[in-house]
Protein backbone atom coordinates (compact mmCIF):
# COMPACT_ATOMS: atom_id res chain seq x y z
CA UNK A 1 0.00 0.00 0.00
CA UNK A 2 1.05 3.61 -0.83
CA UNK A 3 0.99 5.52 2.36
CA UNK A 4 -0.87 8.11 2.85
CA UNK A 5 0.09 11.19 5.82
CA UNK A 6 -3.32 11.73 5.92
CA UNK A 7 -4.62 7.98 6.78
CA UNK A 8 -1.72 7.26 8.89
CA UNK A 9 -0.60 9.79 11.39
CA UNK A 10 -1.95 9.50 14.61
CA UNK A 11 -3.94 12.00 15.84
CA UNK A 12 -2.39 15.50 17.38
CA UNK A 13 -2.09 14.31 20.58
CA UNK A 14 -5.45 15.22 22.03
CA UNK A 15 -5.15 16.53 25.85
CA UNK A 16 -7.13 14.29 28.82
CA UNK A 17 -6.90 14.84 32.37
CA UNK A 18 -4.26 13.09 33.86
CA UNK A 19 -4.47 9.14 34.82
CA UNK A 20 -4.52 8.69 38.22
CA UNK A 21 -1.33 7.31 39.53
CA UNK A 22 -1.13 3.71 40.74
CA UNK A 23 -1.20 3.16 44.26
CA UNK A 24 2.65 1.44 43.86
CA UNK A 25 3.90 4.71 42.57
CA UNK A 26 2.01 7.16 44.95
CA UNK A 27 3.68 5.00 47.71
CA UNK A 28 6.85 6.02 46.39
CA UNK A 29 6.37 9.49 46.04
CA UNK A 30 5.61 9.67 49.64
CA UNK A 31 8.50 8.56 50.40
CA UNK A 32 11.54 11.95 51.01
CA UNK A 33 14.84 9.89 50.49
CA UNK A 34 16.03 9.55 47.44
CA UNK A 35 17.11 6.50 46.52
CA UNK A 36 21.10 5.46 45.66
CA UNK A 37 20.23 5.44 42.62
CA UNK A 38 18.52 8.79 41.54
CA UNK A 39 21.45 10.44 40.24
CA UNK A 40 20.81 8.18 36.93
CA UNK A 41 17.60 10.53 36.43
CA UNK A 42 18.20 14.07 37.69
CA UNK A 43 18.27 17.10 35.66
CA UNK A 44 20.92 18.44 33.43
CA UNK A 45 20.19 22.24 33.37
CA UNK A 46 22.65 23.37 30.83
CA UNK A 47 24.95 21.91 27.62
CA UNK A 48 27.79 20.86 28.50
CA UNK A 49 30.88 21.88 26.72
CA UNK A 50 33.58 19.88 25.29
CA UNK A 51 36.18 18.92 28.11
CA UNK A 52 38.54 16.16 27.98
CA UNK A 53 37.72 13.10 30.78
CA UNK A 54 40.26 12.14 33.33
CA UNK A 55 42.23 8.82 32.39
CA UNK A 56 41.91 6.61 36.03
CA UNK A 57 42.25 3.04 34.78
CA UNK A 58 44.63 1.29 31.95
CA UNK A 59 45.28 2.82 28.74
CA UNK A 60 43.65 3.22 25.21
CA UNK A 61 44.00 0.52 22.88
CA UNK A 62 45.97 0.57 19.74
CA UNK A 63 43.43 1.32 16.67
CA UNK A 64 40.28 2.70 18.60
CA UNK A 65 39.36 6.20 17.36
CA UNK A 66 36.08 7.36 17.10
CA UNK A 67 32.84 8.56 18.26
CA UNK A 68 30.34 7.07 20.66
CA UNK A 69 27.31 8.91 20.26
CA UNK A 70 24.53 8.39 22.86
CA UNK A 71 21.37 9.89 23.56
CA UNK A 72 18.11 9.89 26.44
CA UNK A 73 16.59 12.06 28.23
CA UNK A 74 18.18 14.72 29.90
CA UNK A 75 15.53 17.02 32.23
CA UNK A 76 12.57 15.78 33.67
CA UNK A 77 11.63 18.68 35.94
CA UNK A 78 10.28 22.43 35.38
CA UNK A 79 8.69 24.70 38.25
CA UNK A 80 5.49 24.76 36.85
CA UNK A 81 5.09 20.92 35.98
CA UNK A 82 7.55 18.20 35.39
CA UNK A 83 7.57 15.46 33.78
CA UNK A 84 6.40 12.02 35.46
CA UNK A 85 7.96 9.22 33.00
CA UNK A 86 11.06 8.51 32.60
CA UNK A 87 10.27 8.32 28.57
CA UNK A 88 8.91 11.91 28.40
CA UNK A 89 12.25 13.55 29.47
CA UNK A 90 14.00 16.52 26.98
CA UNK A 91 16.52 14.84 24.36
CA UNK A 92 20.18 15.18 25.66
CA UNK A 93 22.49 14.13 22.71
CA UNK A 94 26.16 13.24 24.20
CA UNK A 95 29.08 12.42 22.42
CA UNK A 96 32.42 10.95 23.27
CA UNK A 97 35.26 11.49 21.12
CA UNK A 98 38.12 8.92 21.38
CA UNK A 99 41.19 9.68 19.83
CA UNK A 100 45.30 9.89 20.24
CA UNK A 101 44.59 7.91 23.40
CA UNK A 102 41.99 10.13 25.01
CA UNK A 103 38.89 10.76 25.47
CA UNK A 104 36.91 14.50 24.97
CA UNK A 105 32.90 14.63 26.33
CA UNK A 106 30.35 16.51 25.46
CA UNK A 107 26.15 17.30 25.71
CA UNK A 108 23.72 19.09 23.59
CA UNK A 109 19.94 19.60 24.33
CA UNK A 110 18.15 18.87 21.37
CA UNK A 111 16.36 21.78 20.37
CA UNK A 112 12.57 20.30 19.75
CA UNK A 113 9.36 22.61 19.45
CA UNK A 114 8.85 20.51 22.77
CA UNK A 115 11.22 22.03 24.59
CA UNK A 116 11.29 25.86 23.49
CA UNK A 117 7.46 25.85 24.86
CA UNK A 118 8.44 24.19 28.13
CA UNK A 119 11.00 26.42 28.44
CA UNK A 120 9.30 29.48 27.65
CA UNK A 121 6.64 28.08 29.98
CA UNK A 122 8.79 26.81 32.77
CA UNK A 123 6.77 24.10 33.31
CA UNK A 124 6.46 20.40 30.98
CA UNK A 125 2.62 20.55 29.62
CA UNK A 126 3.13 18.46 26.47
CA UNK A 127 1.69 15.03 26.77
CA UNK A 128 4.00 11.96 26.11
CA UNK A 129 4.69 8.21 26.43
CA UNK A 130 3.61 8.45 30.53
CA UNK A 131 2.99 12.43 30.79
CA UNK A 132 -0.56 13.97 30.62
CA UNK A 133 0.17 17.12 29.59
CA UNK A 134 -2.34 19.78 30.30
CA UNK A 135 -3.74 22.42 28.10
CA UNK A 136 -0.79 24.56 27.88
CA UNK A 137 0.57 22.28 25.45
CA UNK A 138 1.03 23.56 21.73
CA UNK A 139 0.50 20.36 19.50
CA UNK A 140 -0.13 20.76 15.66
CA UNK A 141 2.19 17.78 14.73
CA UNK A 142 3.42 14.80 15.94
CA UNK A 143 6.95 16.56 16.08
CA UNK A 144 5.49 19.35 18.35
CA UNK A 145 5.76 16.28 20.76
CA UNK A 146 8.97 15.21 19.80
CA UNK A 147 11.75 14.66 22.73
CA UNK A 148 14.61 13.75 20.35
CA UNK A 149 15.37 11.63 23.11
CA UNK A 150 15.57 7.44 22.78
CA UNK A 151 18.17 6.83 20.08
CA UNK A 152 20.46 8.17 17.30
CA UNK A 153 21.75 6.72 13.58
CA UNK A 154 25.07 8.22 12.06
CA UNK A 155 24.18 9.69 8.62
CA UNK A 156 27.31 10.79 6.41
CA UNK A 157 28.37 14.01 8.46
CA UNK A 158 25.18 14.28 10.44
CA UNK A 159 23.35 12.36 12.99
CA UNK A 160 19.56 11.62 13.31
CA UNK A 161 18.62 12.25 16.86
CA UNK A 162 15.65 9.21 16.88
CA UNK A 163 12.16 8.96 19.11
CA UNK A 164 9.03 6.62 18.54
CA UNK A 165 6.37 8.49 16.89
CA UNK A 166 7.62 11.50 14.99
CA UNK A 167 10.49 12.49 12.36
CA UNK A 168 14.34 12.18 13.39
CA UNK A 169 16.03 14.89 13.60
CA UNK A 170 19.08 16.42 12.36
CA UNK A 171 22.05 17.00 14.23
CA UNK A 172 25.39 18.27 13.48
CA UNK A 173 28.10 15.28 14.48
CA UNK A 174 30.59 17.60 15.41
CA UNK A 175 29.40 20.56 17.19
CA UNK A 176 25.50 18.47 18.40
CA UNK A 177 23.72 21.72 17.33
CA UNK A 178 20.10 20.99 16.51
CA UNK A 179 19.37 21.67 12.72
CA UNK A 180 16.01 20.82 11.60
CA UNK A 181 13.56 17.39 11.42
CA UNK A 182 13.74 15.62 8.58
CA UNK A 183 10.89 15.05 6.24
CA UNK A 184 12.34 11.70 3.74
CA UNK A 185 9.48 12.52 1.31
CA UNK A 186 7.27 15.95 1.47
CA UNK A 187 3.97 13.58 1.24
CA UNK A 188 5.63 11.80 4.80
CA UNK A 189 6.48 14.65 6.57
CA UNK A 190 5.65 13.53 10.24
CA UNK A 191 5.51 10.14 9.58
CA UNK A 192 6.45 8.03 12.57
CA UNK A 193 10.52 6.62 12.03
CA UNK A 194 11.39 4.76 15.29
CA UNK A 195 14.10 4.68 17.46
CA UNK A 196 15.58 1.54 15.98
CA UNK A 197 16.84 1.37 12.40
CA UNK A 198 17.98 -2.20 11.33
CA UNK A 199 21.18 -2.13 9.34
CA UNK A 200 20.90 -4.87 6.10
CA UNK A 201 24.01 -6.87 4.60
CA UNK A 202 23.91 -4.75 1.53
CA UNK A 203 24.50 -1.15 3.39
CA UNK A 204 20.91 -0.37 3.21
CA UNK A 205 18.94 0.32 6.43
CA UNK A 206 15.53 -0.59 7.00
CA UNK A 207 12.51 1.38 9.94
CA UNK A 208 9.11 1.40 10.34
CA UNK A 209 7.16 3.68 12.23
CA UNK A 210 3.20 2.47 13.74
CA UNK A 211 -0.03 3.27 14.38
CA UNK A 212 -2.82 1.02 15.35
CA UNK A 213 -3.05 -1.92 13.48
CA UNK A 214 -0.96 -0.60 10.53
CA UNK A 215 2.93 -0.14 10.47
CA UNK A 216 4.76 2.07 7.72
CA UNK A 217 7.96 0.17 6.31
CA UNK A 218 11.05 2.36 5.66
CA UNK A 219 14.13 1.63 3.40
CA UNK A 220 17.18 3.60 2.96
CA UNK A 221 20.28 3.87 1.71
CA UNK A 222 23.24 4.45 4.00
CA UNK A 223 23.43 7.40 3.08
CA UNK A 224 20.05 8.68 4.68
CA UNK A 225 18.45 8.64 0.97
CA UNK A 226 14.82 7.04 0.38
CA UNK A 227 14.61 3.98 -1.38
CA UNK A 228 11.14 3.17 -0.69
CA UNK A 229 8.14 3.52 1.79
CA UNK A 230 5.26 1.49 2.23
CA UNK A 231 2.24 1.16 4.57
CA UNK A 232 1.57 -2.94 5.47
CA UNK A 233 -1.38 -4.15 8.13
CA UNK A 234 -0.37 -5.92 11.53
CA UNK A 235 -2.70 -8.63 12.89
CA UNK A 236 -3.42 -6.43 15.96
CA UNK A 237 -2.46 -3.49 17.20
CA UNK A 238 0.29 -3.53 20.24
CA UNK A 239 3.01 -1.42 21.62
CA UNK A 240 5.98 -2.03 19.38
CA UNK A 241 8.90 0.23 20.43
CA UNK A 242 11.30 -2.13 18.21
CA UNK A 243 11.41 -4.72 15.60
CA UNK A 244 14.22 -6.85 14.17
CA UNK A 245 15.75 -8.24 10.68
CA UNK A 246 17.75 -10.58 8.76
CA UNK A 247 18.59 -10.10 5.52
CA UNK A 248 15.84 -11.07 3.87
CA UNK A 249 13.05 -10.82 6.17
CA UNK A 250 11.15 -7.88 8.52
CA UNK A 251 10.55 -9.63 12.00
CA UNK A 252 7.27 -8.00 14.36
CA UNK A 253 6.97 -9.69 17.29
CA UNK A 254 3.25 -7.81 19.01
CA UNK A 255 2.93 -8.30 22.65
CA UNK A 256 -0.32 -8.94 24.42
CA UNK A 257 -0.30 -5.13 25.47
CA UNK A 258 -2.99 -4.02 22.62
CA UNK A 259 -4.44 -0.67 21.70
CA UNK A 260 -8.06 -0.28 23.29
CA UNK A 261 -8.83 3.27 23.33
CA UNK A 262 -7.62 6.92 22.59
CA UNK A 263 -5.97 9.06 24.90
CA UNK A 264 -3.12 10.76 26.28
CA UNK A 265 -0.65 9.84 27.90
CA UNK A 266 0.24 7.26 25.48
CA UNK A 267 0.69 4.53 27.54
CA UNK A 268 -3.27 4.34 28.95
CA UNK A 269 -4.27 3.77 24.97
CA UNK A 270 -2.93 -0.36 25.56
CA UNK A 271 -4.41 -2.72 28.02
CA UNK A 272 -2.14 -5.85 29.11
CA UNK A 273 -3.94 -8.71 27.77
CA UNK A 274 -1.42 -11.90 28.18
CA UNK A 275 -4.64 -14.73 27.37
CA UNK A 276 -3.77 -13.13 23.97
CA UNK A 277 -0.23 -14.50 23.99
CA UNK A 278 2.78 -13.06 21.41
CA UNK A 279 2.16 -12.90 17.82
CA UNK A 280 5.95 -13.01 15.71
CA UNK A 281 5.12 -11.47 11.95
CA UNK A 282 7.67 -12.52 9.59
CA UNK A 283 7.27 -10.27 6.28
CA UNK A 284 9.50 -10.75 3.04
CA UNK A 285 11.16 -7.61 2.55
CA UNK A 286 11.50 -8.50 -1.23
CA UNK A 287 7.48 -8.49 -1.35
CA UNK A 288 5.76 -7.45 1.89
CA UNK A 289 2.76 -9.01 1.24
CA UNK A 290 4.03 -12.12 1.44
CA UNK A 291 4.21 -12.95 5.52
CA UNK A 292 3.95 -15.91 8.34
CA UNK A 293 2.53 -16.06 11.54
CA UNK A 294 3.46 -17.62 14.81
CA UNK A 295 2.38 -17.81 18.17
CA UNK A 296 4.56 -17.50 21.43
CA UNK A 297 3.43 -17.69 25.22
CA UNK A 298 2.96 -14.21 26.10
CA UNK A 299 5.83 -11.90 27.17
CA UNK A 300 6.64 -7.93 27.00
CA UNK A 301 9.86 -6.32 26.13
CA UNK A 302 11.01 -3.07 24.64
CA UNK A 303 14.67 -4.64 22.83
CA UNK A 304 15.24 -7.26 20.33
CA UNK A 305 18.62 -8.49 18.61
CA UNK A 306 19.40 -8.67 15.39
CA UNK A 307 17.80 -11.71 13.93
CA UNK A 308 19.19 -14.30 11.37
CA UNK A 309 18.33 -16.69 8.81
CA UNK A 310 19.81 -20.75 9.01
CA UNK A 311 19.91 -22.04 5.64
CA UNK A 312 17.15 -24.49 6.22
CA UNK A 313 14.87 -21.59 6.75
CA UNK A 314 14.93 -21.42 10.88
CA UNK A 315 15.13 -17.68 11.61
CA UNK A 316 16.56 -16.45 15.47
CA UNK A 317 16.69 -13.80 16.91
CA UNK A 318 16.66 -12.47 20.86
CA UNK A 319 14.87 -10.54 23.36
CA UNK A 320 15.32 -8.86 26.25
CA UNK A 321 11.50 -10.54 27.95
CA UNK A 322 9.55 -9.41 30.94
CA UNK A 323 6.56 -11.02 32.25
CA UNK A 324 4.46 -7.91 31.65
CA UNK A 325 4.48 -4.69 30.70
CA UNK A 326 4.98 -3.27 34.34
CA UNK A 327 8.44 -1.20 34.02
CA UNK A 328 6.47 0.54 31.36
CA UNK A 329 4.02 1.49 33.39
CA UNK A 330 4.39 2.25 36.82
CA UNK A 331 8.32 1.06 37.46
CA UNK A 332 9.86 4.30 34.80
CA UNK A 333 7.45 6.67 36.64
CA UNK A 334 9.07 5.97 40.48
CA UNK A 335 12.49 5.78 38.53
CA UNK A 336 12.13 9.39 37.21
CA UNK A 337 10.88 10.08 40.82
CA UNK A 338 13.95 9.22 42.07
CA UNK A 339 12.85 7.37 45.41
CA UNK A 340 11.18 4.59 46.28
CA UNK A 341 11.32 0.49 45.31
CA UNK A 342 10.51 0.35 41.06
CA UNK A 343 7.90 -2.17 40.41
CA UNK A 344 8.69 -5.13 37.93
CA UNK A 345 11.05 -7.81 37.45
CA UNK A 346 14.42 -7.51 35.25
CA UNK A 347 13.67 -9.05 31.78
CA UNK A 348 15.98 -11.74 30.86
CA UNK A 349 18.00 -12.54 27.71
CA UNK A 350 15.99 -15.36 25.51
CA UNK A 351 16.29 -16.75 22.26
CA UNK A 352 13.27 -17.16 19.78
CA UNK A 353 13.04 -19.42 17.46
CA UNK A 354 10.94 -20.02 14.37
CA UNK A 355 10.84 -22.86 13.08
CA UNK A 356 10.12 -23.31 8.88
CA UNK A 357 7.02 -25.66 10.04
CA UNK A 358 5.50 -23.22 11.67
CA UNK A 359 6.50 -23.87 15.08
CA UNK A 360 7.83 -21.36 17.52
CA UNK A 361 10.04 -21.64 20.54
CA UNK A 362 11.73 -19.54 23.15
CA UNK A 363 14.81 -20.77 24.94
CA UNK A 364 16.10 -18.80 28.22
CA UNK A 365 19.55 -18.05 29.02
CA UNK A 366 18.58 -17.51 32.43
CA UNK A 367 20.67 -14.35 32.77
CA UNK A 368 18.55 -10.90 33.49
CA UNK A 369 19.41 -8.26 30.72
CA UNK A 370 18.81 -5.30 28.84
CA UNK A 371 19.55 -3.21 25.64
CA UNK A 372 20.94 -6.03 23.81
CA UNK A 373 23.71 -5.40 20.73
CA UNK A 374 25.32 -7.31 17.98
CA UNK A 375 28.50 -7.04 15.84
CA UNK A 376 27.81 -4.52 13.69
CA UNK A 377 29.24 -6.45 10.92
CA UNK A 378 26.93 -9.48 11.53
CA UNK A 379 23.71 -7.39 11.14
CA UNK A 380 21.23 -9.78 9.66
CA UNK A 381 23.16 -12.58 9.58
CA UNK A 382 24.19 -15.73 11.30
CA UNK A 383 26.40 -14.65 14.99
CA UNK A 384 26.87 -16.20 18.32
CA UNK A 385 27.03 -13.40 20.59
CA UNK A 386 24.99 -10.31 22.15
CA UNK A 387 26.18 -8.05 24.92
CA UNK A 388 23.89 -7.08 27.23
CA UNK A 389 24.06 -4.91 30.52
CA UNK A 390 23.39 -7.25 33.26
CA UNK A 391 23.50 -6.94 37.24
CA UNK A 392 19.64 -5.56 37.57
CA UNK A 393 17.62 -7.32 40.64
CA UNK A 394 14.97 -6.89 42.69
CA UNK A 395 15.62 -3.89 45.02
CA UNK A 396 18.71 -2.66 42.32
CA UNK A 397 16.11 -1.32 39.55
CA UNK A 398 19.59 -0.45 37.12
CA UNK A 399 22.24 -2.29 36.05
CA UNK A 400 25.70 -2.73 37.48
CA UNK A 401 27.96 -4.55 34.90
CA UNK A 402 27.99 -5.98 31.27
CA UNK A 403 27.90 -9.60 29.89
CA UNK A 404 28.25 -10.98 26.65
CA UNK A 405 25.67 -13.99 25.82
CA UNK A 406 27.15 -16.99 23.48
CA UNK A 407 24.15 -18.24 22.41
CA UNK A 408 25.82 -21.62 20.75
CA UNK A 409 27.38 -22.48 23.55
CA UNK A 410 24.74 -21.56 26.09
CA UNK A 411 27.28 -19.59 28.22
CA UNK A 412 26.93 -16.06 29.48
CA UNK A 413 30.38 -13.97 30.25
CA UNK A 414 30.07 -11.10 32.67
CA UNK A 415 32.04 -8.57 34.46
CA UNK A 416 30.04 -6.70 37.31
CA UNK A 417 30.65 -3.11 39.26
CA UNK A 418 29.61 -3.04 42.51
CA UNK A 419 26.38 -0.94 43.32
CA UNK A 420 28.10 2.41 43.16
CA UNK A 421 28.04 2.17 39.04
CA UNK A 422 25.16 2.44 36.64
CA UNK A 423 26.19 0.64 33.50
CA UNK A 424 24.67 1.82 29.81
CA UNK A 425 24.34 0.20 26.95
CA UNK A 426 27.22 -1.12 25.15
CA UNK A 427 28.25 -0.97 21.60
CA UNK A 428 30.59 -3.32 19.34
CA UNK A 429 33.42 -1.83 17.73
CA UNK A 430 35.60 -4.03 15.61
CA UNK A 431 39.13 -4.00 15.64
CA UNK A 432 40.71 -2.89 12.70
CA UNK A 433 41.41 -6.00 9.99
CA UNK A 434 39.07 -8.43 11.65
CA UNK A 435 36.14 -10.16 11.10
CA UNK A 436 35.67 -12.56 14.24
CA UNK A 437 33.04 -11.56 16.24
CA UNK A 438 35.37 -11.75 19.49
CA UNK A 439 37.80 -9.56 17.62
CA UNK A 440 36.15 -6.08 19.11
CA UNK A 441 35.87 -3.59 22.02
CA UNK A 442 32.85 -2.79 24.33
CA UNK A 443 32.61 1.04 24.40
CA UNK A 444 30.16 1.96 27.20
CA UNK A 445 29.59 4.52 29.86
CA UNK A 446 28.45 4.47 33.38
CA UNK A 447 27.68 6.33 35.84
CA UNK A 448 29.89 6.58 39.30
CA UNK A 449 27.35 7.36 41.72
CA UNK A 450 30.41 7.32 44.75
CA UNK A 451 32.13 9.92 42.77
CA UNK A 452 28.97 11.73 41.16
CA UNK A 453 30.44 11.47 38.22
CA UNK A 454 29.77 9.99 34.24
CA UNK A 455 32.53 7.25 33.19
CA UNK A 456 33.29 5.77 29.63
CA UNK A 457 34.86 2.46 29.91
CA UNK A 458 36.59 -0.41 27.03
CA UNK A 459 36.20 -3.91 27.42
CA UNK A 460 37.65 -6.47 25.22
CA UNK A 461 34.85 -9.06 23.91
CA UNK A 462 37.64 -11.94 23.99
CA UNK A 463 37.82 -11.21 28.23
CA UNK A 464 34.59 -9.17 29.72
CA UNK A 465 35.06 -11.05 32.37
CA UNK A 466 38.99 -8.82 33.51
CA UNK A 467 36.67 -5.63 33.36
CA UNK A 468 37.55 -2.38 31.66
CA UNK A 469 40.83 -2.39 29.40
CA UNK A 470 40.79 1.46 29.93
CA UNK A 471 37.95 4.04 31.85
CA UNK A 472 38.41 7.66 31.47
CA UNK A 473 36.43 9.76 33.83
CA UNK A 474 34.83 13.26 33.59
CA UNK A 475 33.43 15.87 35.87
CA UNK A 476 30.18 15.84 35.49
CA UNK A 477 27.48 13.14 35.83
CA UNK A 478 25.03 12.81 32.72
CA UNK A 479 21.95 11.77 33.03
CA UNK A 480 21.46 7.76 32.16
CA UNK A 481 21.25 7.51 28.32
CA UNK A 482 19.02 4.92 26.25
CA UNK A 483 20.74 4.41 22.95
CA UNK A 484 23.99 4.88 21.45
CA UNK A 485 26.12 4.40 17.78
CA UNK A 486 29.76 4.66 17.22
CA UNK A 487 31.03 6.09 14.20
CA UNK A 488 34.76 5.11 13.46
Amino acid sequence: MTPSRRHFLMGAAALSAAVATPETVRAALALEAAAPWALATADLETDIAPRAMRRVHGRAPDGLEGVLFRNGPGKFRRPGGSATHWFDGDGLMRSFTVANGGVTVAARFADTPKRRVETELNAVVTPGFGTAGDARARVGSNDDSNCANTAVMAVGDKIWALWEGGSPLSMDADTLATEQFVSLRPDLKGMPFQAHPRFAPDGTLWNVGTTGDQAIIWHLEASGSLIDARVIPLPRASYLHDFTATDRHLIFVLQPWVFERRGMPYLTQFAWRPELGTQVMVVDKADLTTRRIFELPAFGFFHLGDGWARADGTIQFDVAANVDNTFAVEGARVLVAGRGVVPGEPSVMKLVTLHPDGRAEMASSGVAGEFPKGDPRRAGLERSLTVHVAGERGGRPLPNGLAIQDWKTGTSHAFNFDDSQIMEEAVFVPKPGTSDERDAWLVAPSINLAEGVTELHVFDVAAVEAGPVVTWRADVALPAGFHGAWRG
